[in-house]
């Protein structure tokens, strides 16, 4: 009986579908059109009069109800708002009141009467294609209730899961607004807050106002016309809003209404100006944080630790690393937050040795707090920028012995830190240790393999990935890209690169071409590499420029590097670092009046070339040397040590490589000037300072020159030591004579 019921029930629900369209069909030609000339859009022809008894029913409404999938498939989303706005005001009219009454009185007596219910009400609560359909929809039953109210034929109420929230009182609204987790119930709740005037009462208000504009809805532009309509909103209903913008798209609505706040004479709070700082902060506007941190000042606010964390956080977004030192001074009582916003002030400015530091000081009893899983991250950082792989062995055994070893983005950290420093079996260890890896932990490790010259490992690691079952980024192909640029595999490199698109659905973006480019530059298929920036689907930026022109000092192909010049100066993005290229490119085949040309040249404008500057960490301090440094105290010994490191290898037939220098002077006077580069000092002090047989760490900023690096390659088999050197590009592994990198770099 009950499949028989729900057969009947189902061809009563068709019939009056039937029964629906048939009579709109009959009654088209003779359909009364109304000119609505406030109604714009797509809409338009549905608001027409359908007669239905003595008096007319306006078809936008059935439109509406009916016809609601299609009708708003087929509308923009700002004609769709504006339509369904006016719509509703105007279904509010006394006319369309009358008309509805009428027309629901015929309806009663039809013996489909529930079915045409059923088919009226289904747009209302089914499921629509984007939050702004459901929020229409909202509103739709919101303006029903409201004409409808007083019909006893159709008792409108509406109900949230099992809860009839007619019946409930504002307490009991917001207990369950709390546990609303789809937005047309809390639209519903919001419907029946507006009908039944407890918007007036700021608790609730500010509750629906706080479930629609913050996570998971963050509904900010409708929260938006919630906070207008509140009557008499309070600070409270204003930090909601600005917190919502620092979390959006259009953070400078924040500001704006944190203004607009002062302009109302609202009184702010440490609260607001902490939101409105970082609206600041997201659409970089250093001016208008200054505003409100002058104001922080004339209210009283400077004891509040969480508010002066934002503002250094602030200071800290613009490089301003003094300021947001001192006002971490300021700070009455320090947090973990505060001493990572400042530890990564100091990474953000180039201060990494003084981050490094403040770890230490942090993890200090007498700091009254302790380093969390975000200081390790931080600091992680900061060793793979130095190359400090004491230091990230420390933040390891900390990370151990704390319990943060089962974070995922901490051990992804470590893999990169690891193989920052060059050390790539530690960095194995822990990718191998983790009990799950995401794209992320491959991608890693895959980069890892690629800068310390395992692209054959990459790609095989690529595989492994796949078969795991993981699906790549576009990170993993920058990795794997990289891989085959640093060891010369020119097909494996093309083929991904063609792969990327038609197997995984990844466009190339800049740093793939880029790589791409530097496989073909190092290759020496320079006009194949040319070809390859003219006609890629991206406009080329100065680093893609800039790769080929180290490929064009590398080959010594002066004609395509002067060309590479004029695109970076058609780009305005010229550098010294490009001069400098440029010059390198001119000494390495000789021509001297063209280096002097191009040096005169860089006085005129001011250009001054970036030093060389190289660090080693030893027990846990980094050192850091420069090109002829006299700043170490123990700089008389490293440079006694350099010299007899220079006997030794002049023995085992080192000769210096004088076309690294760029002067025009003799080769006696050019092997003396390349003598003191600032790697050939690290690793004296490396030499000087560990025993026999240590593995010796070196970073340096800029690119290797060929003479250090024969220095590097001859030292490591004369002293039996590892030379580990990481410079811009890649890491070269010395030992016994030999280089990682094949000498192909």
């Amino acid at each position: 009986m009950a499949r028989i019921s729900s057969y009947l029930y189902l061809f009563q629900q068709k019939l009056a579908v039937v029964l629906y369209l048939s009579l709109r069909a009959c009654l088209g030609c003779i359909l009364l059109t109304a000119s609505v000339s406030w109604v714009a859009g797509p809409l338009s022809p549905c608001l027409v009069m359908l007669p239905v008894g003595p008096v007319y029913v306006p078809s936008g409404l059935l439109a509406l109800c009916l016809l609601s999938q299609s009708i708003v498939c087929t509308c923009p989303s700002a004609a769709r708002q504006h339509t369904f706005f006016r719509c509703f005001s105007y279904f509010q009219s006394w006319p369309c009141k009358v008309g509805l009454s009428a027309w629901l009185k015929a309806a009663g007596t039809c013996p489909f009467r529930q079915s045409l219910m059923v088919i009226f009400s289904r747009p209302l609560w089914a499921g629509f294609n984007s939050p702004f359909d459901w929020r229409c929809t909202g509103l739709l039953a919101m303006e029903a209730q409201i004409a409808l109210r007083s019909f006893p034929l159709l008792p409108l109420h509406f109900s949230c899961g099992n809860w009839e929230i007619e019946k409930l009182s504002a307490t009991s609204l917001i207990v369950i607004a709390t546990d609303v987790h789809r937005e047309p119930h809390l639209l519903q709740i919001q419907a029946h807050i507006i009908v039944t005037s407890l918007i007036q009462d700021p608790t609730v208000s500010l509750h629906i106002l706080s479930r629609f504009a913050l996570p998971p809805f963050r509904e900010t532009p409708y929260s938006r016309q919630i906070l207008d309509h509140i009557p008499r909103p309070n600070v409270s209903h204003y930090n909601t809003m600005v917190r919502a913008y620092s979390m959006s798209s259009s953070p400078e609505e924040g500001f704006y209404l944190f203004e607009k706040m002062r302009q109302k004479r609202i009184p702010t709070n440490p609260f607001a100006c902490s939101f409105a700082i970082k609206c600041c902060m997201k659409f970089c506007s250093l001016m208008g944080g200054l505003q409100i941190h002058a104001r922080v000042l004339r209210d009283g606010y400077q004891l509040d630790s969480q508010l002066m964390t934002t503002l250094m956080d602030l200071y800290s977004t613009f490089e301003k690393s003094f300021e947001a030192c001192k006002l971490f001074d300021e700070i009455p009582r320090r947090d973990t937050v505060a001493w990572n916003v400042l530890i990564s002030c100091y990474i953000r400015n180039q201060r990494t040795r003084d981050a490094l530091c403040l770890f230490d000081n942090l993890n200090r009893e007498e700091s009254g707090c302790k380093p969390d899983d975000v200081t390790c991250l931080l600091v992680l950082q900061a060793c793979a920028h130095l190359g400090a792989l004491e230091f990230g062995e420390k933040i390891h055994r900390y990370i151990s012995e704390h319990g943060y070893g089962s974070k995922m983005n901490l051990c992804n950290s470590l893999i990169a830190t690891y193989s920052k420093c060059g050390s790539l079996d530690m960095a194995f260890e822990v990718f191998k240790g983790m009990p799950e890896k995401d794209v992320v932990s491959w991608s890693a490790m895959i980069s890892g393999l690629a800068m310390n010259g395992h692209g054959r490992d990459a790609i095989e690691s690529f595989g492994a990935m796949q078969r795991a079952g993981v699906l790549p980024d576009d990170q993993t192909f920058t990795g794997v890209l990289s891989a085959c640029s640093h060891c010369g595999l020119v097909d494996e490199g093309m083929m991904f690169l063609d792969r990327m698109s038609k197997d995984f659905g990844i466009l190339p973006n800049i740093h793939h071409y880029g790589c791409v480019v530097d496989l073909l530059g190092r290759a020496g298929l320079l006009d194949q590499a040319y070809q390859l920036i003219t006609s890629m689907g991206v406009k080329p930026d100065s680093t893609i420029w800039r790769t080929l022109l180290g490929a064009c000092r590398i080959h010594k192909h002066v004609t395509l590097g002067e060309r590479v010049i004029e695109h970076l100066i058609e780009l305005k993005a010229q550098e010294s670092g490009d001069y400098v290229l440029l010059l390198n490119l001119y000494s390495s085949v000789g021509d001297w009046e063209k280096v002097k040309e191009l040096r005169e040249f860089m006085n005129e404008k001011g250009l001054q070339t970036t030093p060389g500057c190289s660090t080693i960490g030893l027990k846990g301090v980094v050192h850091e040397f420069v090109v002829d440094d006299v700043s170490h105290p123990r700089i008389n010994e490293i440079y006694q040590m350099l010299d007899e490191i220079n006997k030794q290898l002049k023995i085992a037939g080192y000769v210096a490589e004088i076309t690294s220098e760029l002067h025009n002077l003799g080769a006696e006077e050019k092997g003396n000037a390349l003598s003191y580069h600032s790697e050939k000092l690290a690793i004296a002090f490396g030499v000087l300072a560990t025993p026999p047989g240590t593995t010796i760490r070196v970073a340096k900023n800029l690119r290797i020159c060929v003479d250090c690096h024969n220095f590097a390659k001859v030292l490591s088999g004369v002293y039996n030591r590892e030379v580990i050197i990481r410079d811009r590009l890649r890491f070269h592994h010395f030992r016994e004579g030999r280089c990682s990198c094949n000498d192909y770099w």
